[in-house]
């Protein structure tokens, strides 16, 4: 470890992204009290989502997760991407049999891109299709400001939040292609649900939803 690493470490200690204590030494990414009680799912825990073939997440949105993905969101936690996008990639290749050609994500829009600085579900398909060996494609464009679904009440209210809120890319042609569709967590899948219909539009066969955590 250099000496540069060295000082930022005793500066900005590393901190598990779940918990937020600083890790001890020897600790990578996270700490093993929250390797051991993280609220995992299982196999048969998938969420069936309208336009999706699956939609397959390796967290419970409870917990550390819930306050992880607070972190990585609205802290300036983009560092988090990583270590979220590992388990996403092994989730995916554990309980994904189907294949796939490509990775995508649900995006934000652009407004709310340039305020916060970066899009998460972005962040986390890079890292997932680096792992999983797939090349990751922009294919969808968010075309209207919605508020954030984690306000937006019932599930009818947040399916009707994102009515219409995802297109495809002009132009795109995804015939016959089996795609992996990235978002950060999914609760009603109303999202998931949008942007895999316009996914099919443009002429996919298959489409996976993929997400970090999901609501009970």
């Amino acid at each position: 470890m250099g000496l540069l690493h060295v000082l930022l470490d005793l500066l900005y200690p590393p901190k598990c992204p779940f918990c937020g204590q600083v890790l001890e030494r020897g600790e990578e990414g996270w700490c093993a009290p929250c390797r051991e009680d993280l609220p995992w799912t299982q196999p048969g825990d998938g969420k069936t989502v309208e336009g999706c073939d699956a939609c397959l997440s390796p967290l419970w949105y409870r917990d550390g997760p819930r306050d992880g993905m607070h972190r990585y969101k609205f802290q300036g936690g983009q560092g988090h991407a990583r270590l979220f996008g590992d388990l996403m990639a092994q989730c995916l290749r554990d309980r994904w049999a189907g294949g796939a050609d490509l990775v995508t994500w649900a995006p934000l829009h652009p407004r709310r891109k340039r305020e916060r600085g970066y899009d998460q579900a972005e962040l986390l398909a890079r890292r997932v299709g680096e792992l999983c060996g797939l090349p990751v494609e922009s294919t969808l464009e968010k075309v209207r400001s919605t508020a954030v679904q984690s306000q937006a009440g019932e599930d009818a209210a947040r399916r009707a939040n994102v009515q219409g809120a995802y297109r495809a890319l002009d132009g795109l042609d995804l015939t016959g292609k089996r795609v992996v569709l990235i978002d950060d967590v999914a609760t009603s899948g109303a999202t998931l649900s949008q942007c895999a219909a316009a996914l099919r539009k443009a002429g996919a066969d298959r489409v996976v939803g993929l997400t970090f955590a999901r609501a009970r």
